[in-house]
């Protein structure tokens, strides 16, 4: 018996997609809606195992759409969203930046405008929940940590458009009672990850004996976050985290960037039987990007002593598994590089 309707957006991403799959397994009575664009980072095969669950719906369209948004929410009448859809990456956010205003910003507004529309002053067991970023804060020096009260200070188009979805949200709260929570991340890695992002990328460089471009010095500083134990989190905030609140979620894991690169250098030299320090010999120093943060850290004592949670993997244990993922699914990394994968779209959902 279905007891409530979970709209989940960007669920064919990344980080999506491990949530949407914990979600459905594990709440048979909740019907998830799993909304997405299938821009180049969505992919429905990172759901193939769950596409079939009477529990589990899969929508293609676009959260900036109004017109489709709202009929979306005449449908189903969600009781909660989570929301993950966002574009992403920081390098593409400098040489696009209105793409991130209109979907992070325009695109989260018209969500929320839909769910106040949908449900008014009838709140009672709603929530809507928006997974942020740690780079809304800016950028630490040497020492300290990000915490929930932190000052703003977004430096990229990514970051700011991420920051300014933030506010709308805690203004909808504070102006309409809308019942919401916010968790700002640090950075994920894992499975299915699309291989723009530094880890999944030098995996496949390493596989390929490409190049690894490493910014600057390679010493800017971020926490790492295995991307199961963020579903986890996500499950644990959306369950019982407190109305109002923003809880931050982090690895507790800071590595340089160039020491992370060394470190998985090494683990893909030994699991594809290199010779020692053969990948290291691929790393290549390449001109800065415009207002590279110097250090990412996440003080995340609040999720631990109000709800438990603590990451599962040490760092170690958590690459090693990554790697092996990437390495036994090297058909789905060359259809997602080659883009053959999107042949599955239009096979599974043709209009």
């Amino acid at each position: 018996m279905i007891i409530k309707t979970i709209l989940i957006t960007g669920g064919a991403g990344f980080i999506g997609s491990h949530v949407v799959k914990l979600f459905v397994n594990k709440y048979p009575e909740y019907h998830i809606v799993n909304l997405d664009a299938l821009t180049y980072a969505g992919n429905l095969e990172n759901l193939s195992e769950i596409e079939s669950l009477v529990n589990y719906t899969f929508v293609k369209g676009d959260i900036t759409d109004e017109t489709f948004i709202s009929n979306l929410f005449d449908k189903f009448k969600f009781d909660d969203v989570i929301h993950l859809a966002a574009e992403s990456h920081v390098d593409r956010s400098i040489s696009d930046p209105l793409a991130f205003a209109k979907t992070n910003i325009l695109g989260t507004m018209v969500l929320l405008q839909n769910f106040k529309r949908i449900w008014s002053d009838k709140w009672q067991g709603k929530r809507f929940y928006h997974i942020s970023t740690d780079e809304v804060y800016g950028s630490l020096g040497e020492t300290g940590l990000f915490t929930e009260t932190t000052s703003y200070d977004p430096n990229s188009p990514y970051s700011a458009s991420k920051a300014s979805s933030d506010h709308f949200v805690r203004a909808y709260g504070e102006t309409y009672g809308m019942p919401y929570v916010i968790s700002n991340c640090s950075n994920n890695y894992g499975p299915n990850q699309f291989p723009e992002k530094l880890i999944p990328l030098f995996i496949n460089n390493i596989i390929n004996k490409k190049n690894l471009p490493v910014y600057g010095d390679g010493n800017y500083t971020r926490d790492w976050l295995y991307v199961l134990d963020h579903a986890k989190a996500i499950d644990l905030i959306f369950q019982k985290g407190k109305n109002s609140e923003t809880y931050n979620v982090g690895g507790i894991n800071e590595w340089k960037n160039i020491d992370l690169v060394k470190l998985l250098c090494d683990q893909m030299d030994e699991k594809l039987g290199r010779n020692k320090l053969e990948s290291q010999g691929l790393i290549t120093f390449v001109k800065d990007r415009p207002g590279h943060d110097l250090r990412y850290a996440i003080d995340a004592s609040k999720i631990n002593k109000e709800l438990g949670w603590e990451p599962s993997v040490t760092f170690n244990e958590g690459l090693s598994k990554t790697i092996d993922w990437y390495l036994n699914n090297e058909k789905w990394l060359n259809q997602v590089t080659s883009g053959a994968y999107k042949e599955y779209y239009n096979k599974q959902y043709k209009k």
